[in-house]
């Protein structure tokens, strides 16, 4: 193996990752965003407006500016996670996974036989990390969502499972599952204590806990709370925000004179 995927080393040194999140298929954008000094920029296929014709080159212009493309699945499905790794990306983040078993099978879409069943034709992957030797192709940053109930009672089985590198809270989700308002960093007790059981299942099992953040403040907060993974901000938000104060100091001006 002479490969070594840089989200895993920047945390075997003790470090952390900080990532921005991209609901938008833009290139120009994913490469502004990478180039600002994100760890990583998440290219997301679930949520996002993003298709797979549209990843392929902002992968490209992700990890041209030295930063870490990972990519959000639409699901847990062992072709779609080939054939985004065959693009490129770095790392995963796949939803909804419930069970050990549903962990084991994300694990498994990324491995090779005999480890697993992940079909061999890296077209880009290839050219991203400099090797198609398939013990280098398997360095995957993997993360799995939890985010439902069903989730969280079986969090320590997840995070114990073989493979799996992170488990990424989705925080809005887990608190409608929960029955609470769906925000990203609900004070109610029941979501506050189901994020925390989330982090120590990952502290137990030696794995790291992610989760999705809103802004930087937030995410700021979480790293405190021993999260290491943290998205701090989506491509969106950031429009809307960073608008909204340029324009408010736009109309706060004093007026020209006539």
């Amino acid at each position: 193996m002479s490969y070594t995927n840089p989200l895993r080393e920047r945390l075997a040194a003790g470090g952390v990752l900080r990532g921005a999140w991209m609901w938008s298929p833009s290139v120009v954008i994913a490469e502004a965003a990478a180039g600002a000094g994100f760890d990583y920029v998440g290219v997301d296929l679930q949520h996002g407006a993003v298709d797979y014709v549209d990843a392929v080159p902002m992968f490209a212009a992700i990890q041209a500016q030295g930063a870490a493309p990972i990519a959000r699945l639409v699901k847990n499905e062992w072709t779609s996670i080939g054939k985004i790794l065959d693009a490129g990306a770095l790392g995963i983040v796949v939803p909804m996974v419930n069970t050990a078993a549903e962990a084991a099978a994300v694990v498994a879409a990324t491995r090779y036989p005999p480890r697993g069943g992940r079909s061999f034709g890296p077209v880009r992957g290839q050219v991203a990390i400099g090797s198609r030797e398939p013990a280098d192709l398997e360095q995957v940053f993997i993360a799995v969502m939890v985010e439902t109930k069903t989730g969280l009672d079986n969090v320590d089985a997840i995070a114990a499972t073989e493979g799996v590198d992170a488990v990424y809270v989705g925080p809005v989700d887990l608190a409608l599952a929960l029955g609470v308002p769906g925000d990203y960093e609900s004070h109610e007790p029941v979501h506050v204590e189901a994020v925390a059981r989330i982090r120590q299942a990952c502290t137990a099992a030696g794995k790291i806990a992610g989760i999705h953040c809103s802004d930087g403040a937030m995410a700021g907060r979480r790293l405190t709370q021993g999260f290491r993974m943290t998205t701090v901000i989506n491509d969106v938000a950031l429009m809307r925000s960073a608008g909204a104060a340029e324009l408010a100091r736009a109309v706060a001006a004093p007026k020209a004179a006539e």
